[in-house]
C-alpha cells in the first residue's frame, strides 16, 4: 500500500512567500545602482568639478604687462583691476587677449609729486585713444609719435602748466581737442590746426592765444570755442561754410569788423557767442534763416543799427543778449515774446527805447520809454518826498548822485516861520525904542 501524499501548501503562504522574495529583490537592487551608460549624443556628467581659469576678479589683472610697467613708473595704482577708477585717474581697457590694453587714461587733482610722466612709458601707452589731463598742473613731456598718432581725444584744463602751438600740432589725428585755462604759447590757432583733417570739436580757451582766426578749418567741426583769449582781426567768412558747425563761441578777444553777411549759412549752429569784442555794423539779416538757434550773445560790442524783428520768429531761442551796444530806434518785441526767453538783456543801447504803450513800465529791461516821436524819453524827475529805496522801486532808470543834490534842493524852503517870527519881533522892538528917543527928544 502505496504512503499518502503530502497535502498541498495553503495558497496564502505561497502568496506570501512570493511577496518576501520580491522586497528583497527590490531592496538589492536600490542599493546595488550602476552609473547611468551615456548615450552616444551627449557628454558624461563630470562627478566632480573639473579644474578652470581663475575668474578675472579673483585671478590676476590680465592687462599687458608692459602697460602694467608704464602704469606703476607714473605713479598709478596697479592693485586688483588696474581697469577701474582710482583716486585721481580713471582708466578704460579692451578686452582683447591675451591681454588687454588701455584704451582711455584720465589724471585729475593731482601733482608732480603723484604723476611723474615719462616718455619710456608713454611709449608703452600708445595704445591709448584719450587722454585727459584735469587740473594737473604738471610739467608736460614731448609724447612718443606712437602715442601722438594714436590719440583721438585730448583734453588738458588747468593742467601741463605751458604748453606750445607746435606741441599740439603733433596730436594731428585728434577728432576732439579741449585746452582751457591752460597757457598756450603760438602764432596763431593755425599752428595748432593746421594739420588736423580729423577734427571734429576744437576748445581753446582761457589760453592766452594772440593771432587771428584761420580762414580754412574742417569742414566736418560741429563745436569751436576760441573764447577768452587775444585773438585779433575780423571773422573769417569762410566760417559760415561750416554747416555742421552747432557751437560757435569767440566771446572775450579783440575781433574787429561786421558780423560776416552769410551769417545765416551756418544752418546747424544752436549757439552763438561774440559777446565782449570791438565788432561794428549791424546785425545781419541771413540770421533769421537758422532754424534752430537757442543762445545768441553779442553783447558789449559796438553793433549799430536797429534791432531786427526776425528774433521774435525765432521758435527756439530762450537766451537774447544785446546789451552794451550802440543800437538805436524802437525795440520791435512785445511782452509775450520776451516772457518766453529766458534770458532777455538790451540795457546799455542809449538810443534806443520801448514802446511803452506795448510794454510795462515794470519790466527792467534799462532802457528808456520811446516819445511820440520814437526818441528815448529823458528820465523823470526826482519827487520830493522820495527816497532812496524809493528810487528804486518801479523806476526804469539808476538815477546818478547828481540827481540826489538836486533833490536836496527841492527840500530847501528858505528860513522857517519861527526864525522869520523872531526877526520880525525884535525889529519892531528896536523901531519902537528909536521912535521914543526921538519924540522924547522933540517934546523938549
Amino acid at each position: 500500500m502505496a504512503p499518502p501524499r503530502p497535502a498541498p501548501p495553503p495558497p496564502r503562504f505561497f502568496f506570501t512567500l512570493l511577496l518576501f522574495l520580491h522586497s528583497i529583490t527590490t531592496t538589492a537592487s536600490k542599493s546595488i545602482s550602476l552609473p547611468p551608460t551615456p548615450s552616444p549624443t551627449s557628454s558624461p556628467t563630470p562627478t566632480r568639478p573639473t579644474p578652470t581659469t581663475p575668474s578675472s576678479s579673483s585671478s590676476p589683472s590680465t592687462l599687458d604687462p608692459k602697460q602694467l610697467r608704464a602704469l606703476e613708473s607714473l605713479n598709478i595704482p596697479t592693485s586688483k583691476d588696474p581697469c577701474q577708477s582710482k583716486n585721481n585717474a580713471t582708466l578704460l581697457c579692451d578686452s582683447s587677449k591675451p591681454f588687454r590694453h588701455l584704451l582711455s587714461l584720465s589724471l585729475s587733482n593731482c601733482s608732480a609729486d603723484d604723476v611723474a610722466l615719462s616718455f619710456t612709458a608713454l611709449k608703452s601707452l600708445s595704445s591709448l585713444h584719450s587722454l585727459s589731463f584735469l587740473n594737473c598742473p604738471i610739467s608736460p613731456i614731448r609724447f612718443p609719435s606712437e602715442l601722438a598718432s594714436s590719440l583721438t581725444s585730448f583734453t588738458c584744463i588747468h593742467s601741463l602748466k605751458t604748453l606750445t602751438g607746435l606741441w599740439l600740432s603733433r596730436l594731428h589725428n585728434l577728432t576732439d581737442l579741449t585746452v582751457s585755462s591752460t597757457h598756450v604759447n603760438g602764432s596763431g590757432p593755425y599752428v595748432i590746426l593746421g594739420n588736423m583733417r580729423k577734427l571734429k570739436s576744437i576748445t581753446i580757451s582761457h589760453a592766452n592765444l594772440s593771432g587771428n582766426i584761420p580762414r580754412h578749418l574742417n569742414l566736418n567741426l560741429t563745436h569751436i570755442d576760441f573764447s577768452g583769449n587775444r585773438l585779433r582781426g575780423k571773422i573769417p567768412s569762410s566760417f559760415t561754410l561750416l554747416e555742421d558747425l552747432e557751437l560757435l563761441n569767440l566771446s572775450s578777444n579783440a575781433l574787429v569788423g561786421e558780423i560776416p553777411t552769410s551769417f545765416g549759412d551756418l544752418i546747424s549752429l544752436k549757439n552763438a557767442s561774440l559777446a565782449s569784442n570791438s565788432l561794428s555794423g549791424s546785425i545781419p539779416e541771413s540770421m533769421s534763416a537758422i532754424p534752430s538757434l537757442v543762445h545768441i550773445d553779442l553783447s558789449s560790442n559796438q553793433l549799430n543799427g536797429t534791432i531786427p524783428r526776425f528774433f521774435s520768429e525765432m521758435k527756439s531761442l530762450k537766451y537774447l543778449n544785446l546789451a552794451n551796444n550802440d543800437f538805436h530806434g524802437v525795440m520791435p518785441f512785445n511782452g509775450s515774446f520776451i516772457k518766453r526767453l529766458a534770458v532777455f538783456k538790451v540795457g546799455g543801447n542809449s538810443n534806443l527805447c520801448y514802446n511803452h504803450s506795448v510794454l510795462s513800465s515794470k519790466l527792467k529791461l534799462g532802457i528808456a520809454p520811446c516819445d511820440k516821436h520814437g526818441l528815448p524819453m529823458s528820465p523823470p524827475p526826482s519827487k520830493a518826498d522820495s527816497s532812496a529805496d524809493d528810487r528804486t522801486s518801479d523806476s526804469d532808470y539808476d538815477e546818478s548822485d547828481g540827481d540826489d543834490s538836486g533833490g536836496k534842493k527841492e527840500h530847501h524852503h528858505g528860513p522857517s516861520k519861527v526864525v522869520l517870527g523872531v526877526a520880525i519881533g525884535l525889529s519892531s522892538i528896536v523901531f519902537l525904542i528909536i521912535f521914543l528917543v526921538l519924540l522924547s527928544k522933540w517934546c523938549r
